[in-house]
């Protein structure tokens, strides 16, 4: 009786060789569908699953469980990994993987597999994921496996395996980038990328217009948050309105960042397995919404409680990349974060213009701005000679040498 597993399938060519190499292994594999929000047919990739011999596809909507539990939790963090990237893959994976196990669980099985990479990040977060959901599963990651890795170099011979198999890809030897995409982002990786000292090709950007394509006019939107969650888009430009769902809402600012060009970065980052790597992002909607959060707490928390959550938001970027997202540490540190966005309410004004994204005002009933006392026109009720002696104070170690 062949042994059932349940494989993590994206429809691209790493899962789609990895699904016939299983099943000539003898293993009969249900592929697992996560729809995070990428741009793709999945109908048609369930029909290419079961065409390579698969024996069940299973299909699973997270989106909206995606933008709310995962981006708009980390957004809550103002979480980005080496003060550049907003981390759409590494939000992505610790939800896929919690349920391609409860669909293992499902179907009675004890295994489960992926294509991630022996070199990646995705590796550790799926199986470090894996096992806290279901700490006897069997992991079966064929890019660790010696047979494999002797059979499979690389993309390329990846490429050659499916085009002997019938296998229908679009990789090619010319373009042999390795993409992943969902609602929070796109990200590429590999081929001619991988030299970080070659710009990329217009063609690869699916999800930003390139600046010399954007419009004059900029949009003006006002975005409003309540308890540090988007709630509500208002473009003032055209009046569209957009609230209710957290998926449709961030779709919508993936629109209006793509038309402006915003959310590009090319970036050499740090895997946590050791290697730097070069990574090419477009994250419109959530830049938008980064930087619409980031400057409404400033209006509403406390000086002290701001400062403090930018001391933990490198700590909290860094689980989240690392894998690192269901652990005891990551739920103490969100538990302060939540504890902190109560009061995060209100709307902010931003402008998107060619490759920008900026805030030019902000509103709410929380803020803690006083303008009588921050006012350089009136003392208000605040008393200036106060400041002799604060400074005074201060001062006392270095008048001192103490």
């Amino acid at each position: 009786m062949k042994q059932k597993i349940v494989l993590a399938y994206s429809g691209g060519l790493d899962t789609s060789v990895i699904l016939k190499w299983l099943i000539l292994k003898g293993y009969e594999v249900i592929c697992f569908m996560a729809d995070v929000g990428q741009n793709e047919d999945f109908s048609a990739a369930k029909q290419k699953a079961l065409a390579i011999g698969a024996a069940q596809v299973v299909i699973a909507d997270l989106k909206e469980e995606f933008v709310k539990d995962y981006i708009f939790q980390a957004l809550k963090a103002n979480a980005m990994y080496e003060g550049r990237y907003l981390l759409g893959t590494a939000l992505a994976r610790p939800l896929i993987a919690k349920k391609q196990i409860e669909a293992a669980q499902a179907q009675g099985c004890i295994a489960v597999a992926h294509g991630a990479t022996g070199k990646g990040n995705d590796q550790v977060r799926f199986e470090i994921t894996y096992l806290k959901c279901m700490p006897g599963v069997t992991i079966i990651a064929p890019w660790k496996d010696p047979e494999f890795l002797a059979q499979f170099q690389g993309r390329s011979d990846l490429i050659a395996y499916a085009q002997q198999h019938g296998i229908p890809i679009t990789s090619t030897l010319a373009k042999p980038y390795s993409m992943d995409e969902n609602l929070m982002h796109i990200s590429y990786e590999g081929g001619a990328l991988e030299n970080p000292a070659q710009a990329p090709h217009e063609s690869l950007f699916q999800k930003t217009q390139p600046l010399g394509s954007t419009p004059h006019e900029p949009d003006h939107i006002s975005i409003e948050f309540k308890q540090g969650i988007p709630i509500k888009v208002i473009n003032q430009s055209d009046q569209t309105y957009v609230e209710g769902s957290h998926a449709a809402l961030l779709a919508y600012l993936n629109q209006l960042g793509c038309k402006h060009g915003v959310g590009r970065i090319d970036i050499v980052e740090n895997r946590f397995v050791g290697m730097k790597s070069r990574g090419i992002y477009e994250t419109p909607g959530g830049t938008i919404l980064w930087k619409a959060h980031l400057d409404l707490e400033a209006l509403v928390l406390d000086r002290e409680v701001f400062h403090l959550k930018a001391q933990w938001m490198p700590k909290i970027a860094q689980l989240i990349y690392n894998g690192f997202w269901f652990a005891p540490e990551m739920e103490f540190l969100m538990a302060a974060v939540n504890q902190s966005q109560e009061q995060v309410e209100g709307i902010v004004h931003m402008t998107l213009h060619k490759g920008h994204a900026y805030a030019t005002g902000r509103e709410s009933n929380q803020s803690l701005y006083h303008a009588q006392v921050a006012s350089m026109d009136c003392h208000g009720s605040y008393d200036p000679s106060d400041a002799k002696g604060f400074i005074h104070l201060h001062a006392l170690r270095l008048r001192k040498g103490l």
